[in-house]
Order: structure tokens, then C-alpha cells, then sequence
């Protein structure tokens, strides 16, 4: 049995631990409400923006964009997996990686050339450490820089789409769904795919365009892709912050039972201690 020093130290040692996990918690979860408000306001403009999109490919006809013409590369495909830097998020990034590795070993198993490029650095490590092919990576990000790494990162998949670089775009992150519950997702990006189906309240509506539907694509396409690359930053932020605020409360209430635990067992010791020291005052009494 541990000495009551050693039990002393190590409550001591729960209680630091718990003050910790307590204050992750608090943190994270002012940072949770800062997030969700941002992935929920901006939701809206994405589906609305999609509608719209929708529409016009209705009405053009047959449209005529590069974000929209399937490269004549037809082997290699480009990952983009959205992690986060830090961990202490329980299964928020290792979950969706594991899906991630799922899909890629499917697209392998169909001819395709996987690269990875990576943003957060649990993504990083993870593929790298296993041998995939992560050409790039983008680590330590600040969600203040959203809207330019959304640009930037658009940009990019543009204009290597327009160099045959890779047949397609997949684009995974955790879909922020609620606090307890995000969705991996594994999304294909570009080409891009726009459904001209029927839109409620629409369908029975005229539209005329001016100017034609291949102009306003050609503005409304690479807006759209900035959108959703933009959205999936969001997201992926709130799903982290749910996480990690999730993880810290567990791990708090676990130091508490444990600080119990370690209380019950002192007691015990200190009892069965004093029990022995009084054994020994009786007995030295009676040899007396």
C-alpha cells in the first residue's frame, strides 16, 4: 500500500490536473460560441449562393467553365484534409483521418494517384508517419486568416486544375453537425458538380439573365468554391472547440471520481495507521 505522503502527493497532483482540464474547458468554450455563431452565419450564404448556381445552370443550358470540365488527367486525385494544430480534442481528428485513410485506400484500389495536402498539423503527422504522399501543409493557422487561406487555397486548386495536376479534388473535414456530433466528410470539390434540379418556390418562375449564364458562372463558380473551401475552415474550427470542450469536461469530472478515490483511500490509510500505533500503545501497556 502507498505511504500517506505518496497518496497526499498524488491528490495534490489530480487537483493541479483538474484546475487545468477546468480552464481548458472554460476556454474552449467561449472560443465554441464565437465559432458556431461564424459556420452558422455563414451557412446560409453558401446554400443560397448553391440555389443560385443552380438556376442558372437550369437556364444556360450547356455551360462552358474550366471548374467544370473534367481534366485530361485521369490518375491523380488531390486531398485537402482540415485538421486542427493543437490535440486534447478527443477523437475529433484521429476519427477523420481514419475515414480519410479509408477513402484514399478505396481510390488507390481504383488506379488513382493520392496526394495530400494538409492544413493543421495532427493531419500532417498522421499521413506523414505512414508513408502517404503529403506534398504540402499548412500548419499553425489562425481562423483570422480564413478568408485569405480560402483565396489562397482556391487559387491553387484552380490553377492546377487548369494544369491537368490532378483529375480531382477531394476536400475532408468535420462537418460541424452539433456539440456532441461532426460528421467526416469527404467532398469532391472539383470538378465542381452543380445540380440544376428543381428548386422549391422556383420551378414555376421565368429567370432572364443579364448578362448570359456563362458570364455570371464565370463569377459565380470560382465565388462558390471560395465559399465552401471557406465554410469547410469553419466548420472544422467549431467541430475542434465542441471537441476539445467536450474532452476537458470528461476529463474534469474523471479527476473528481479519481480525487475521491484517492481521498477514500487516505482515510483508510490514515485510519488503519492509527489503529496500529494505538495496537502498539496497548499492547506495550499490558507488557508493562
Amino acid at each position: 500500500m502507498a505511504s500517506l505522503a505518496d497518496i497526499r502527493n498524488r491528490i495534490g497532483s489530480v487537483k493541479n490536473t483538474r484546475q487545468i482540464t477546468r480552464a481548458m474547458k472554460l476556454v474552449a468554450g467561449a472560443k465554441l460560441a464565437r465559432a458556431t455563431n461564424a459556420a452558422l452565419a455563414a451557412k446560409p450564404y453558401q446554400e443560397a449562393l448553391t440555389r443560385v448556381l443552380g438556376r442558372v445552370v437550369q437556364s444556360a443550358g450547356d455551360v462552358d467553365h474550366p471548374l467544370l470540365k473534367v481534366p485530361d488527367n485521369d490518375t491523380d486525385v488531390l486531398v485537402v484534409v482540415m485538421t486542427s494544430d493543437r490535440g486534447l480534442c478527443g477523437a475529433f481528428n484521429s476519427r477523420l483521418c481514419r475515414s480519410v485513410e479509408t477513402e484514399i485506400e478505396a481510390l488507390k484500389q481504383a488506379g488513382k494517384n493520392v496526394q495530400l495536402l494538409c492544413y493543421g498539423k495532427k493531419g500532417r503527422s498522421h499521413f506523414a508517419s505512414r508513408g502517404y504522399n503529403v506534398i504540402d501543409s499548412v500548419l499553425d493557422i489562425d481562423p483570422a486568416t480564413y478568408p485569405q487561406l480560402s483565396e489562397d487555397l482556391a487559387n491553387r486548386l484552380v490553377d492546377g486544375l487548369a494544369s491537368n495536376q490532378f483529375s480531382e479534388v477531394r476536400l475532408a473535414f468535420n462537418r460541424y453537425v452539433s456539440v456532441m456530433t461532426q460528421d467526416a466528410s469527404f467532398d469532391q470539390v472539383l470538378p465542381m458538380v452543380i445540380d440544376g434540379g428543381d428548386d422549391e418556390g422556383a420551378s414555376d418562375v421565368d429567370y432572364i439573365y443579364e448578362p448570359d449564364g456563362n458570364q455570371i458562372l464565370g463569377q459565380l463558380l470560382p465565388k462558390s468554391l471560395r465559399t465552401r473551401i471557406y465554410q469547410a475552415f469553419l466548420e472544422t474550427q467549431a467541430g475542434e472547440q465542441a471537441s476539445r470542450m467536450t474532452a476537458m469536461d470528461a476529463a474534469t469530472r474523471n479527476a473528481g471520481e479519481l480525487i475521491d478515490s484517492l481521498t477514500l483511500d487516505y482515510n483508510r490509510a490514515r485510519q488503519a495507521a492509527i489503529t496500529k500505533e494505538l495496537i502498539e500503545i496497548v499492547s506495550g501497556a499490558e507488557a508493562l
